[in-house]
C-alpha cells in the first residue's frame, strides 16, 4: 500500500492536434477554467491553456489525463516549483 504523500513520477505529455484537440498527462489539480483559459497544476508546475470556446472533454483523476477541445491559442508553463494550489492566504499576499 502506498502512502498518500508519495507522488509517482511519470512522463508528462502534451499532444496538440490541429490547434483544436489537446491531450495532457500528469495533471495533479485544476485551479480554474472557463471558455477562454484553463489553469492547471501538473507534475512539472503550473500550466495555462488559452484560447476560445475551450471545453474539458474528459479528465481522469486516477491517471491524471485530460482532453481539451476548442480553438487553442497558447500553452504556457508557469512557475516550476508550484505544483499545488496556493492557499487563500497565499493568494492574498501575491
Amino acid at each position: 500500500m502506498q502512502d498518500k504523500n508519495t507522488i509517482i513520477k511519470q512522463n508528462q505529455n502534451l499532444i496538440l492536434e490541429n490547434r483544436k484537440n489537446l491531450t495532457i498527462s500528469g495533471i495533479t489539480d485544476v485551479d480554474s477554467f472557463d471558455e477562454k483559459a484553463i489553469c492547471l497544476y501538473t507534475q512539472l508546475g503550473e500550466l495555462t491553456i488559452q484560447g476560445r470556446e475551450l471545453h474539458i472533454d474528459s479528465m481522469s483523476v486516477e491517471t491524471g489525463d485530460m482532453t481539451i477541445t476548442g480553438d487553442i491559442w497558447a500553452v504556457v508553463y508557469g512557475d516550476k516549483d508550484k505544483k499545488n494550489p496556493v492557499s487563500f492566504l497565499g493568494k492574498l499576499f501575491r
